[in-house]
């Protein structure tokens, strides 16, 4: 019987904490028509939803927290009730496409029964239809749930950029690994100091990260309109780039390209706040960036499987390429301070300590005024080749993240193919101009383009030159 870990029922207490708040994931598949008819859609996904057993199990819960919640099957399943048609209003562009993303994002999942829903939306512009998968964050990370909604498609995941992460490339960890026996007794003495050194040495790095961490929570923002009490309602918006732009900025500067998606979020939000007349300062914009150390053979596991950095954006710079500098700077000083591991370690505490500490714990602080965290920004490597559905080609994913813990804007990047797509989601009635965010974001990445061609180019000169 699957359990859910500690850090896949957080994601429970968290919705708990806020009646406005609904922790559902989601993507959008936009696909070239003519659509298929909805009952069409409903036999080729019943079929498809037979493989994905979350479709069709329930969590029980525990009175007083006894024991963590539990996936049984769902003896009543009933896939019609998953499955909804909806049509958007004439002209069926990007505004009314949005409008209805927030609007269906915003409603919690019913847990009595399967955390998901499923919706064939028609009547976009341009011959073209689209399918919104939701489904609850206790059930997966952002790399898990691609995978869970790319068995929907119709040759299942494929080959996807997450094989690039970190976590990808690091060998599997079955246990301890022992060392050769040796005859010589100098060999045992070096081999244990080594190891007590090396443990040693790991020890104090999970520490250094993890207090590093504490002390960011710890340390409350400047008050902004990005941070505060947020409504029942949502907007959403898309910024979509080329992946090939990121690729050509990174490599001229030598970032990564997560580094440059998060300097144009960074360079946007500092338009955003000067457009509300807010002054962006050094500590405005600590943001929860989620790492995953999610094997490379875990991928198809349905769980939660991420750590975290919070490094603080810098909003206060003006100049683009010293932001992306200053980026690069503070995400590299993140990953060899710790933070990842500080947090992951952080984490596996929770899950070997009593399921109803943790769930406690995590339920007192949920509801404690969050004042560190201003932002979110996740990055969800997707297919690295076009998809179909239902025998339409997929043209473009775009991802859907939540907001919680007093976070009015969430953002959410997906890699599709040579398409690069920011998903921002936030709070209605403080954010009604998400649009700008949206914007900032295209225009950002746009201008890191263009100085990255000047900065070769002054390279090429020198190099004539020398």
């Amino acid at each position: 019987m699957a359990r859910l870990s500690a850090l896949d029922a957080a994601f429970l207490e968290v919705e708990d904490s806020d009646p406005h708040v609904s922790l559902a994931i989601g993507g959008v598949s936009i696909m070239e028509g003519p659509a298929p008819t909805f009952d069409e859609l409903v036999a080729g996904f019943t079929e498809r939803a037979a493989a994905v057993p979350r479709c069709r199990q329930v969590l029980r819960t525990h009175p007083l927290d006894l024991g963590p919640p539990e996936w049984l099957d769902d003896a009543h399943f009933d896939i019609s009730r998953h499955l909804h048609h909806l049509a958007l209003p004439h002209p069926g562009g990007d505004a009314e496409l949005f409008e209805m993303i927030a609007t269906v994002m915003e409603r919690r999942l019913d847990r009595e029964r399967p955390l998901w829903d499923c919706f064939m939306i028609e009547g976009l512009s341009d011959d073209r239809w689209a399918v919104l998968t939701k489904l609850h964050h206790c059930i997966a990370d952002g790399i898990a749930a691609t995978q869970i909604l790319a068995k929907f498609n119709d040759a299942g995941a494929g080959d996807t950029f997450a094989s690039e992460i970190r976590a990808a490339k690091e060998p599997p960890r079955h246990g301890l690994s022992l060392p050769r026996l040796s005859l010589n007794p100098l060999s045992w003495v070096s081999g244990m100091l080594r190891s007590g050194w090396a443990a040693a040495t790991a020890v104090e790095h999970v520490a250094v990260g993890a207090a590093e961490l504490a002390g960011s929570l710890l340390s409350p923002v400047p008050e902004s309109s990005l941070h505060g009490r947020v409504t029942a309602m949502r907007r959403y918006h898309a910024a979509r780039v080329r992946l090939a732009d990121l690729r050509e900025v990174s490599r001229a500067f030598g970032v990564t390209l997560n580094d440059v998606a998060l300097a144009a979020i960074t360079d946007s939000y500092r338009k955003l706040m000067l457009g509300r007349g807010e002054q962006p300062g050094h500590a405005s914009l600590r943001t929860l960036v989620p790492v995953s150390v999610r094997g490379v053979n875990q991928f198809n596991m349905a769980d939660n499987q991420v750590s975290a950095m919070l490094p603080l954006l810098p909003v206060d710079e003006a100049d683009p390429v010293k932001q992306l500098q200053l980026v690069h700077k503070r995400l590299t000083r993140a990953k060899g301070s710790g933070q990842r591991e500080g947090a992951n370690a952080v984490v596996s505490m929770a899950r070997n300590a009593p399921f109803a500490f943790s769930a406690w714990t995590i339920r007192l602080l949920s509801r404690l005024p969050q004042r560190a965290v201003v932002g979110l920004a996740t990055n969800v490597p997707g297919p690295r080749s076009e998809q179909k559905l239902m025998g339409r080609r997929v043209l473009e994913i775009l991802p859907v993240p939540p907001i919680a813990l007093q976070l009015r804007t969430g953002i959410a990047m997906v890699s599709y193919a040579d398409n690069f797509v920011f998903g921002i989601m936030a709070d209605y009635d403080t954010a009604p101009d998400i649009s700008v965010l949206a914007d900032g974001i295209e225009q950002g990445v746009a201008r890191l383009v263009e100085l990255s061609r000047a900065h070769r180019k002054r390279g090429s000169r020198r190099s004539a030159v020398s």
